[in-house]
């Protein structure tokens, strides 16, 4: 009789956990209805089939539970082992938890529902409201035009704004680098020979713009002369 018993419950027990990994599948599955982005006004049907499936498997597990109960008050209450009545509880706690979320996840996608509903009827309150007053709708129109416009003067404003700083910041980077300048060529007057060197430097420099603004002046006057 312990033999046929135990085997009753090894077999009961793997029923229960097989159902246990199918509801969680379902419930996944179903929560993707609360979150979808454009929820439909009325259940699909696929929706409905998968929230029946869990309904089913939860009716079916607690008949399983029911089962393992008996089987287990059947049991003399010195070989009825704790492990046992610790799993027994565990598929309870579990049942009543898979009971807990099918309730939420039914009552989110209710008001996923609701409240796209209620969006798209005020859209269509709005679209029949322009439909019948076209003066109200050309305002509308119109106003929707004035604040992207403004929007528009906004960045232009806020772009001006920034080269404006860009440009003061050029200003007393040439400033500064004025100073440098100044500093440096006060300093090198200072120093003996810096003078003389930076004026034959000056002097070379002019006698080769001149050179070569006579030889561009003579390449000018030959290419006109061959014209």
């Amino acid at each position: 009789m312990s033999m046929s018993t135990g085997n009753g419950w090894v077999q009961l027990r793997q029923q229960t956990r097989s159902l246990e990994a199918q509801t969680d599948t379902l419930f996944h599955t179903y929560s993707r209805f609360a979150s979808a982005s454009n929820i439909p006004p009325r259940p699909t049907e696929e929706e409905t089939k998968t929230e029946s499936q869990i309904q089913e498997l939860l009716e079916k597990r607690e008949n399983l539970i029911s089962q393992l109960t008996r089987l287990l008050d059947s049991e003399a209450l010195l070989t009825a082992s704790a492990l046992k009545q610790n799993n027994l509880t565990r598929h309870r706690e579990t049942l009543l938890e898979h009971r807990h979320t099918l309730v939420r996840l039914r009552s989110s996608i209710a008001e996923a529902r609701g409240r796209a509903n209620l969006l798209s009827n005020v859209r269509s309150d709005i679209d029949a409201y322009r439909s019948s007053n076209p003066e109200t709708a050309e305002a509308d129109y119109m106003l929707d035009e004035r604040s992207r416009i403004d929007r528009s003067h906004g960045v232009a404003d806020s772009v001006l704004s920034q080269a404006y700083a860009v440009n003061e910041q050029f200003g007393v980077q040439r400033e500064m680098l004025g100073n440098v300048q100044r500093r440096i060529v006060g300093a090198a007057g200072k120093v003996p020979g810096i003078n003389g060197l930076i004026g034959r430097i000056g002097a070379k420099k002019r006698r080769d713009g001149i050179i070569l603004g006579g030889f561009i002046a003579f390449c000018m006057l030959v290419f006109l002369y061959f014209m």
